[in-house]
């Protein structure tokens, strides 16, 4: 009996699996400066206002003032994902709850760091420190979707030296290498008591768990830019980085619920055993090309077009350390397009006003919309300013609020009766505030 109840129990833990592992992208995180935020990113890769370029741009390392310069910056971002229900199916056999979650954003800060130095008048190297991809979600332990998400927390640690080289006075490029690290911590309820009925055990109301995956990988990546300037007023960047494959490997965890029957607990931990397991996943690649253009002594127009590869994103395949496959995920994630225009006015010598506009194109479809990432199509509106503090010193500071049209979603995990049916929609927001010092010496 034992062996039978194993052997039926074998598909909780790649139930679990496919649903937590379904947010392990994430999502890119453009807050890579903070005087970036004020224009809604718009330029990114043709402005090198400051050492930042080297992520967005190593080319533009050659027309940064100064012979070394450091820039650091920290981007506070407030996510707003407020669940509303719509008519929304319990799991089969557990108790109804009335929860929505509360808000399952909150605060992420996002710091970034930044130095370039010329080596020669054409060659500069630089160094940069920064966070490409995150995601961060969190709903209460008693939330009606709770079988399919309660904590997702994926980071991304990315060093990036460069360099530079400016082959005449028009034209420069650059390269760069990007070691990442990958961490991700997903944690969603287990339906014991639905599994074990779908597998034919029998009806065992009331049984339910945590499962958590915890994950990390190092892995290597590369991004090029061109920069050209056909005149003094007028520049134009061409930047691409590279996909970055990761092996996560981890461990995979069960706080299993005591059913009063020894051999149902034991076929319950032998069925859903805690243990280590791996994934691969590709992370995207992305093109950006922006111009700029000085107007007059006043006024300075950005714009920018980025593709992102999402589309890297098809499924997901979960295995066991020992090469068995416990489960796919079919994402079917798109490819992305992004285009920001912004502006800058020079108020005084000292001041600088940033004014900029984005439609960012999400890489999740209302039909594979997932609880830990309830994303959708945004607009950006943005307001910053830069601060002359001396010859040697700026301060920028810039604000933008995205808008989101209520996502809506209709999930199951491909398991109604194991995780119920989650359905509505959401109340979304961001808000950012990034600030920026860069000191030339």
């Amino acid at each position: 009996m034992k062996t039978t109840l194993i052997a039926r129990l074998a598909p909780i833990a790649a139930a679990l699996l496919a649903s937590s592992s379904a947010g392990a992208a994430g999502f890119q995180l453009l807050e890579q400066n903070g005087s970036g935020v004020g224009n809604a990113f718009a330029g990114s890769a043709a402005v090198a206002e400051n050492a930042s370029t080297i992520y967005f741009n190593p080319a533009g390392m050659t027309r940064l003032s100064g012979d070394r310069q450091v820039s650091l910056g920290l981007d506070i971002v407030r996510i707003g994902f407020e669940f509303k229900d719509e008519g929304s199916v319990p799991p089969a056999l557990t108790a109804p709850s009335a929860s929505t979650g509360g808000d399952a954003g909150g605060m992420n800060y996002i710091p970034n760091g930044y130095f370039a130095i010329k080596l020669t008048p054409q060659l500069s190297f630089g160094l940069g420190f920064g966070a490409p991809f995150g995601l961060k979600t969190e709903y209460s332990d008693d939330f009606m979707g709770r079988f399919l998400a309660i904590n997702s927390d994926i980071k991304t640690y990315n060093i990036n030296p460069s360099v530079a080289y400016q082959v005449n006075e028009q034209f420069s490029v650059g390269f760069g290498l990007n070691y990442q690290k990958m961490e991700a911590e997903l944690s969603n309820a287990v339906n014991f008591s639905g599994l074990l009925a779908q597998a034919g055990v029998g009806v065992f109301p009331g049984l339910e768990g945590v499962g958590t995956v915890t994950a990390d990988d190092f892995s290597w990546g590369w991004n090029a830019g061109l920069m050209f300037e056909p005149s003094a007023t007028t520049r134009v960047g061409v930047s691409y980085r590279s996909k970055i494959k990761h092996d996560l490997t981890g461990t995979i965890s069960f706080e299993r619920p005591d059913s009063g029957n020894a051999l149902l607990n034991g076929a319950m931990a032998a069925g859903a055993p805690n243990g280590p397991g791996y994934a691969e996943v590709e992370l995207p690649d992305t093109l950006i090309i922006s111009a700029y253009q000085q107007l007059n002594d006043k006024w300075t127009m950005l714009g920018d077009l980025s593709w992102t590869g999402w589309s890297s994103m098809q499924s997901l395949d979960i295995f066991r350390s020992n090469g068995t496959k416990l489960s796919t995920e079919t994402l079917k994630w798109r490819d992305t397009w992004r285009i920001a225009l912004g502006s800058n006015y020079q108020y005084s010598d000292k001041v600088k006003v940033k004014f900029g506009v984005a439609y960012d194109q999400s890489p999740v479809e209302t039909e594979h919309r997932l609880a830990r990432l309830p994303d959708a199509n945004r607009i950006w509106l943005s307001l910053g300013s830069q601060y002359q503090v001396s010859p040697a010193m700026v301060i920028d500071v810039g604000y933008a609020h995205l808008f989101i049209s209520d996502p809506k979603i209709d999930a199951n995990g491909d398991n109604t009766a194991a995780k119920g049916n989650l359905v509505g929609s959401y109340n979304a927001s961001v808000d950012i505030l990034g600030v920026q010092m860069t000191y030339n010496f």
